[in-house]
């Protein structure tokens, strides 16, 4: 075998190897965080206020999970308000798994979601909501 051959392979090789990435590029599913991201960053100073005013509160939001339920308990001085906003349950990795759900907390600040709605997984919950006319924002990480 010359070096004319053995040129010849490494040209063939360099070109499948070549060939092979660009067809593993086009094939890779690209998942944005949200599909307008734009209109978003405009609306996240809203997001820095509504994360400071939540923080200034006397307790946090918490989030556990319990056998067959998810429970969300909003802070202390939510309870007996009018509270509209909404969860969600943010997947990175697949965002088939995203869930928005309308929070609809009882006069104790808490909801009771079922387990079975949120598939398996790690998740960001991003909690916004509005009582008397102020908005709050707060983010918890859970595996369920």
């Amino acid at each position: 075998m010359n070096w004319g051959h053995k040129l010849t392979i490494a040209i063939v090789a360099f070109v499948c190897l070549m060939g092979f990435m660009v067809y593993k590029a086009l094939n890779t599913d690209f998942q944005l965080v949200e599909k307008e991201y734009y209109k978003s960053e405009l609306k996240y100073q809203e997001v820095i206020d509504g994360h400071r005013r939540a923080s200034e509160l006397n307790s946090k939001v918490q989030i556990q999970k319990l056998e067959d339920r998810i429970v969300v308990q909003l802070p202390d001085e939510m309870k007996n308000s009018d509270i509209q906003g909404t969860l969600w349950f943010y997947c990175a990795y697949d965002e088939t798994k995203d869930r928005k759900i309308p929070l609809a907390p009882d006069r104790n600040a808490i909801q009771e979601l079922k387990a079975g709605l949120i598939e398996a997984g790690r998740y960001l919950v991003k909690i916004e909501w509005t009582s008397n006319n102020t908005r709050y924002y707060s983010e918890q990480k859970i595996t369920l």
